[in-house]
């Protein structure tokens, strides 16, 4: 084989190497996704589970390609907030999507500052070694879920309980959480005689098993994590659910608007034939509608205490 034979094979074979390297990255959809977060997205041994890993699942089908999850983990840093830091993970690659979001507009859109680092996940440098990474415009998908808060009982005498009529119930507070907060402030402090505070490292409704009181205003998602991690725990949620709905989604960078598409065609043709309601059947979620408008704005004590 002559060198000027020999030069362009190597050529080929090395334009074949990149893009079968290419080819093969195309066919991952790699998805960031909040690390012990129960019912949402978590590990049960080597498998991830959970309402965003089957509703990820479908996004990646859809694009015919394979579901890669990246776990991370936020801590409470003065530096970033957490939509900074889930902005820094598809801004540095290292997802193509994060799921979970909550869907309010000032954690969308521009970014108020313009660096972050990203958060812990694995293969992460230490802390200190982390570079700031220029970050992006936020795009969101439709809502596939709603946060909201239920009164959660130990006695089944008691399901029939709500915020306006508890009876003689004692009512368990966390202070400084937003659930704590709409049961000290409901009517203009109405139940203040019936509430038993926590501190914050407490947990209420582990306290509540225990009998320290009688009910407990708690995050929905908050109380199928217990029941996924408790099965044979008595306590249980009544039919009241606070007004509050705070809309969840997938997030993507604005240039990534194939992703956005195929995962609101996902979540619509899912929603409409109630296949996102079994999804979160099967994986101990329960559903809550999304509320209008997909994207809200900041809540504050207003609608806390709204009826």
């Amino acid at each position: 084989m002559s060198r000027a034979v020999r030069s362009v094979w190597v050529g080929m074979m090395l334009l074949a190497g990149l893009l079968a390297a290419g080819g093969t990255g195309a066919q991952t959809l790699t998805v960031c996704m909040a690390e012990d977060n129960p019912p949402l997205s978590y590990r049960a041994g080597s498998d991830n589970r959970g309402l965003d890993v089957r509703v990820a699942g479908a996004i990646a089908a859809e694009l015919k390609r394979t579901l890669e999850v990246v776990p991370f983990e936020s801590k409470y840093e003065r530096e970033s907030t957490l939509a900074q830091e889930v902005n820094a993970l598809l801004s540095s690659g290292v997802c193509d999507m994060a799921s979970g979001f909550a869907l309010l507009a000032g954690d969308l859109g521009a970014p108020a500052r313009p660096t972050a680092r990203v958060p812990d996940y694995p293969g992460a440098k230490r802390r200190p070694q982390r570079p700031w990474v220029p970050l992006g415009t936020l795009v969101a998908t439709r809502p596939y879920h709603a946060m909201a808060m239920s009164l959660v009982v130990r006695d089944a005498a008691r399901q029939g309980a709500t915020l306006a009529n508890p009876g003689d119930a004692r009512i368990g507070v966390v202070t400084g959480t937003l659930a704590g907060t709409a049961v000290s402030l409901y009517r203009n402090g109405s139940l203040r005689s019936q509430i038993v505070s926590l501190a914050q490292n407490q947990d209420i409704l582990e306290q509540l098993e225990a009998e320290r009181f009688d009910a407990a205003l708690v995050p929905l998602d908050r109380f199928d994590a217990w029941r996924l991690a408790h099965p044979a725990s008595p306590l249980r949620r009544t039919a009241y659910v606070h007004p509050l709905r705070i809309n969840i989604g997938f997030v993507a960078l604005r240039e990534s608007a194939d992703l956005i598409s195929a995962a609101d065609r996902v979540i619509d043709r899912a929603a409409a034939s109630g296949e996102l309601q079994r999804w979160s059947e099967q994986t101990g979620t329960t559903w809550v509608a999304p509320a209008e408008p997909a994207i809200g704005a900041a809540f504050g004590l207003a609608d806390l205490v709204r009826e």
